[in-house]
């Protein structure tokens, strides 16, 4: 509540201010209006979710007061420091019969009571003994004591007097959830919109005019255009070529990984195979050297036994010979 009352002050005084509007913000108490208004002549608390009256600052000036769909029972009391109070609604809360009311009496001047959706009103013969409670009053519920229904605010005397300048005044301010809006603000706002507007309007058709001027050169603006479009798609395709380059790169880097890996296990396998073939190899290198002794110890021998023979047969010739002469000489 104390945000929402600086907020509908908009940095006046508060002894500058005759009205205020608080509907709709949520506080069971009344907390940051102080005595200080004490201009305050309309004051509005719809929908807050008061519990208590307990606190209500004293206002010297305040004629209206809305306290309608709240959750109010009882201490109307508090109310007795506004004494020139005329106009009081109390609908929708909690006030269950007449014994709350009472106080209302010390307000000499109170001509409108609106008690609607309160439970007061199921009371026997409620409206005779309201309105002889209440001498003062005029209105209970929007009806006066003879079941006359309650013109609006000031149609009556507006009419009789042709007084028209509440009628501007209500027609250049009203309030919108709690806000109070200026019509006459709204009207200069709109003027100075529109003033911006032709503005803007003169200033596209002095570019406009501009632009026709501006028409042979026009074709030599585009062709420089087109020259920097080329120039952006030399430069694009120098790039995409740079991408292309960057990838081949990366490729061939891995092309050569790859390579790379499989000649290492071709080699390791070609390494395996060399020393299982050199192993089986020596084996019959082996054979073939002992085969090549044996064979060449036999034709030793033979070679041996050969010269023996020879020489066998060469010493034969000789003994032949000696026994020969022998003979020879003995005979």
């Amino acid at each position: 509540m104390e945000k929402r009352i600086e907020l509908e002050r908009r940095a006046r005084k508060a002894n500058q201010i005759t009205e205020l509007n608080l509907d709709n913000c949520r506080s069971t108490s009344i907390v940051g209006l102080t005595d200080e208004y004490t201009a305050l002549e309309s004051l509005s608390l719809i929908n807050v979710g008061l519990t208590t009256l307990k606190g209500f600052p004293k206002l010297p000036n305040l004629k209206k007061l809305e306290l309608s769909d709240n959750r109010i029972s009882s201490g109307l009391n508090y109310l007795t420091t506004s004494p020139k109070l005329q106009y009081l609604n109390l609908s929708g809360n909690k006030i269950k019969d007449l014994e709350p009311l009472k106080p209302l009496v010390e307000f000499k001047n109170l001509a409108v009571l609106d008690l609607f959706n309160n439970d007061a009103t199921q009371v026997d013969n409620y409206r005779d003994k309201i309105f002889k409670m209440l001498p003062s009053l005029t209105f209970l519920d929007g009806f006066d004591a003879n079941d006359v229904e309650a013109q609006s605010e000031g149609d009556d005397d507006d009419e009789v007097n042709g007084n028209d300048s509440e009628d501007e005044d209500e027609r250049s301010a009203f309030c919108l959830n709690g806000l109070e809006i200026d019509l006459d603000e709204l009207e200069a706002l709109e003027q100075r919109v529109k003033a911006k507007k032709r503005l803007q309007e003169a200033s596209s058709a002095a570019a406009a005019t501009s632009a026709e001027d501006d028409a042979i050169s026009g074709d030599d603006d585009e062709e420089d255009g087109d020259s920097d479009e080329s120039d952006e798609e030399d430069n694009g395709d120098v790039a995409l070529s740079e991408v292309n380059i960057r990838r081949l790169v990366y490729c061939v880097k891995e092309l050569e990984i790859i390579i790379k890996t499989y000649v290492q296990v071709y080699n390791d396998d070609l390494e395996e195979d060399n020393s299982d073939w050199e192993e089986g190899e020596g084996g019959d290198d082996d054979e073939d050297e002992d085969s090549d002794i044996d064979e060449a110890d036999g034709e030793a021998n033979e070679s041996a036994a050969s010269v023996n023979a020879n020489d066998k047969d060469g010493e034969k010739p000789d003994e032949s010979q000696a026994r020969g002469k022998k003979r020879k000489h003995d005979g």
